[in-house]
């Protein structure tokens, strides 16, 4: 896996995760936002116009939010740098690429934490088989990633991650006995 993947990059981005997104008005957002509708705070740079007062505006889910990088990996390494602000008809395809690279990033960094624990060796080659398949050599394309989405890979994740459990209660109780 490239160094910097699961990284954010808002200059690198189209603002993917304040159009494609959707929120609900609550502790963490000050309004109603469905998917594929810009955030009223967006600028016409592409930027955040309240970025240095999020919480105080009622946005500290924007604070506490990361992508992992999946942004500016859709913007540059699938739409080639283009934006659904210049393209509106690339907008539908870029909020579902964003939200189908999202959890392949989420499951990246679990599995890349998971390296961490004391596998089992099984359990090492699981990890290992379900990263190739996360980060394949040829790179994810629009239509691979909507394949992702109806395959059973994320359960194949999940279900993985649940076998972790034993590690983390070891580890907890581990940290307590300290």
């Amino acid at each position: 896996m490239k160094d910097g993947l699961l990284r954010a990059d808002c200059a690198s981005c189209a603002a993917l995760c304040c159009v494609g997104l959707a929120f609900d008005q609550s502790d963490f957002f000050a309004y109603d936002k469905p998917a594929g509708v810009a955030c009223r705070n967006l600028g016409s740079n592409g930027r955040c116009g309240i970025h240095p007062q999020l919480e105080e505006r009622g946005f500290a889910g924007c604070v506490w939010f990361d992508c992992l990088g999946a942004g500016q990996r859709v913007t540059q390494e699938l739409f080639e740098g283009r934006s659904w602000r210049d393209h509106p008809e690339l907008g539908r395809s870029m909020f579902d690429a964003f939200r189908a690279m999202r959890l392949v990033h989420e499951f990246l960094s679990l599995l890349q934490t998971a390296g961490q624990l004391p596998l089992t060796s099984q359990q090492a080659e699981k990890r290992d088989a379900l990263l190739r398949v996360l980060d394949p050599p040829q790179g994810w394309s629009t239509q691979t990633l909507i394949a992702f989405e109806q395959s059973d890979t994320p359960t194949a994740v999940r279900e993985f991650l649940t076998t972790l459990r034993g590690h983390l209660g070891a580890e907890r109780q581990s940290a307590e006995n300290r």
